[in-house]
């Protein structure tokens, strides 16, 4: 059988919303012997799993490979939904010696993700209707895996116009943000959830408040002091999002916050969900795994905002992950030239990498020490598309293919083979993790195999 192409909107019929890739043969796959887990189904045992023409078609024991078909025996590995990360910098346009469609794409793959949401702090940035245009027609060609583009919530980033937030809308954006930037004023927030009414699209929030945070380098904190570096309270955080928190319940409005950091962040949110507000929120594997006591090492890759924080803000990161408070995992997959993290402490852009590492280190860091279990990592890591009205990957036949195969086994160091990412700027970098990604098919179509994992054909 000759595998036919996915078309170049393949992921809008199946998300609701429109995401875009280049196209890709349509993958027909029997995946032999892997452990099946999908928590939203009910489905934990292990059996085969016949993907055909880029759709789950049938699970059971002893399935028959189609003519034509590539069979993978995946003994001793794990068939999960695969990943939707809602928070990834592909700085494109402007900066694609840092990261391009394609590479950033190949690395969210790489790390099991089947769909990212690109933030639209570029050069220039995503303000207008011919900029996304411009965007998705690179990505249907270029991209491997379906991106969905987000819009800015005001023009240039700088906090006082609007964007034309229908027209974007329009043109295909998912959401708004202004992320790397706060919307300072109160007033220009509430005119944003008014208009996002009219857009029909959720506002994804960088929540700081710019005159606590000011020069901060890093957590305000014993370790700041320590080194003689200026910090960040964690109440610039938490106080901006009590702000929106109030404005979108009194204009009715949908709100995600974005790299949730802060214990006083946590309690904001389950209070306005508590009563009521359409509030969700995230968190990334760098503020669920790492505090500021290893920002004393100085090193750059660890210097991102919102900062690293206290172990209690840690721990109630975490408690929000299991509660629910926080909805999903997400990278901030923010690359950097090596130039740049280069620099001093004081004076390295603020951002890491994350896109490639994002399952194995909270594998590592929190199933396997047996903090949360393995089926609400999955849970969490899936759910990354359904704030913004992308429902979550799944098994169940019938369902367009999206999943990761993965050895929950493997070991190996970040880093010490290189990254699929342009940039090197990882938190987690030299670091040995335990669970390692071995293949994904997104949107129905293979999206990436590890070097050493090969497929056979059947005849």
């Amino acid at each position: 059988m000759t595998p036919t192409p996915t078309p170049q909107n393949g992921a809008a019929g199946r998300f609701g919303v429109e995401l875009d890739r280049a196209p890709a043969p349509s993958a027909t796959v029997l995946v032999r012997g892997a452990r099946l887990l999908d928590p939203r189904h009910g489905l934990d045992r292990r059996a085969d799993l016949l993907v055909r023409e880029g759709r789950v078609a049938e699970i059971g024991d002893g399935l028959a490979a189609p003519g034509g078909a590539e069979v993978v025996d995946a003994d001793g590995l794990q068939a999960f939904p695969a990943f939707v990360d809602p928070h990834v910098h592909l700085r494109t346009p402007g900066r694609e010696d840092e990261e391009d469609l394609d590479s950033g794409t190949r690395a969210a793959a790489a790390g099991g993700f089947c769909a990212i949401l690109a933030q639209p702090n570029t050069s220039p940035p995503v303000d207008s209707a011919p900029v996304l245009r411009s965007l998705r027609e690179h990505a249907r060609a270029e991209a491997r895996i379906p991106i969905g583009f987000v819009g800015t919530i005001t023009v240039g980033q700088r906090g006082e116009q609007l964007t034309e937030m229908a027209d974007l809308s329009a043109a295909g954006a998912v959401a708004f943000t202004d992320d790397g930037l706060p919307v300072r004023s109160a007033g220009v927030m509430r005119q944003a959830l008014q208009y996002q009414r009219l857009a029909g699209r959720p506002l994804a929030l960088h929540e700081e408040d710019p005159s606590l945070s000011g020069e901060g380098v890093m957590h305000e904190g014993a370790v700041s002091a320590l080194l003689g570096l200026a910090g960040i309270p964690s109440v610039s955080e938490s106080t901006i999002v009590a702000r929106d928190c109030a404005l979108a319940a009194y204009e009715d409005g949908q709100i995600h916050v974005q790299h949730v950091s802060a214990r006083e962040t946590v309690e904001v949110i389950e209070r306005a969900r508590a009563a009521g507000t359409r509030v969700t929120s995230e968190a990334t594997p760098h503020h669920l795994l790492l505090t500021d006591e290893a920002v004393r090492s100085l090193d750059t890759n660890l210097k991102m905002n919102p900062p690293l924080r206290a172990e209690r803000d840690r721990q109630a990161l975490i408690e929000g992950l299991r509660s629910g408070v926080i909805d999903c995992v997400a990278t901030d997959h923010a690359p950097h030239a090596r130039e740049e993290k280069e620099e001093p402490f004081e004076l390295a852009p603020m951002g890491v990498t994350g896109l490639e590492t994002a399952f194995a280190v909270l594998h590592t860091g929190l199933v396997l020490p047996g903090i949360i279990d393995l089926a609400m990592l999955v849970e969490r890591m899936t759910a990354g598309g359904e704030p913004f009205g992308i429902p979550a990957p799944s098994l169940a036949p019938g369902s367009a293919a999206d999943l990761c195969l993965v050895d929950l086994d493997a070991e190996w160091g970040v880093g010490e083979a290189g990254y699929e990412s342009r940039s090197a700027n990882c938190a987690f970098d030299g670091h040995g993790l335990t669970g390692r990604v071995r293949m994904t098919i997104a949107g129905g179509a293979v999206a990436y195999r590890e070097r050493s994992f090969a497929l056979g054909a059947v005849a």
